[in-house]
């Protein structure tokens, strides 16, 4: 596998492929199934019980969100509850340092693909990335693609944008999309900051049509789904998903901005 060539800012204007972010969004945001179909229902909480799991999943079922994401030791009764329902479980891998050692995140991706997860959102090694060792971002990244991929899994990578500057955000795009991610993914929820219109539409520029874009952190409101993805997002992680979802039944079809 080759190494990441240096990145620029001026990269931003090759041609990554076409993603209508216009046309995207508008279909997103016509009716509240269209909406619930790009949102990942998110119980990150470190003290969730089976129950809250449980309902998280009842109620991925009754929305038909596009996955429903938990942590690593509730994929057993997330797959139990949604089995032969079409929605997938989502789990976080490497979560939410992005600090494991590539060994145990191949193992942790092996174990939870084989138990029935499909979408796998990893946390990219930020310390190694601000400390310039970028071929050990690809190789983690690499490793846990090549996994979710052989089971075939959807792989997201959270670059966590709030600890990155401009250019290594740049650089991690590039890293995750060349090694492999389905998409990129803003953030954890968990450090000091989530999703921002900015950091989309930066992300969806590196990506163009190559990779999709996942806004996720802080988004609680139909407003902030609305804004991340009119900057070019087309899957939202949130845990305020159902609320997200009763705002626009309440309020009816809603366009774009004039």
């Amino acid at each position: 596998m080759s190494t990441i060539p240096p990145i620029r800012e001026a990269d931003l204007e090759f041609d990554n492929g076409s993603f209508d972010t216009v046309a995207f969004a508008a279909q997103a945001l016509s009716s509240a199934p269209s909406l619930a179909a790009v949102i990942d229902h998110t119980l990150l909480k470190p003290d969730a019980t089976r129950r809250q799991v449980e309902a998280l999943c009842h109620e991925a079922l009754r929305y038909r969100f596009a996955c429903a994401m938990v942590n690593p030791t509730w994929v057993p009764t997330a797959v139990s509850v949604l089995s032969g329902s079409g929605i997938p479980v989502g789990v976080v891998v490497g979560f939410p340092l992005g600090a494991n050692l590539v060994s145990t995140l191949r193992n942790e991706a092996t174990s939870l693909a084989r138990l029935g997860a499909r979408e796998l959102d990893m946390v990219l090694p930020v310390g190694q990335l601000k400390s310039g060792n970028y071929l050990a971002v690809e190789l983690a990244i690499h490793a846990v693609a090549k996994v979710a991929h052989h089971h075939g899994c959807l792989l997201k990578v959270i670059l966590e944008t709030c600890l990155l500057t401009m250019e290594e955000k740049l650089r991690a795009s590039e890293i995750a999309i060349h090694a492999g991610t389905d998409f990129l993914k803003t953030s954890t929820g968990f450090s000091s900051g989530g999703a921002t219109v900015a950091d989309v539409a930066l992300l969806r520029g590196v990506a163009g049509a190559r990779a999709g874009v996942k806004a996720s952190g802080g988004i609680r409101t139909l407003a902030d789904a609305r804004a991340l993805i009119e900057a070019g997002a087309n899957r939202i992680g949130a845990s305020a998903s159902v609320a997200i979802v009763q705002e626009l039944e309440k309020t009816g079809t809603m366009g774009l901005r004039d």
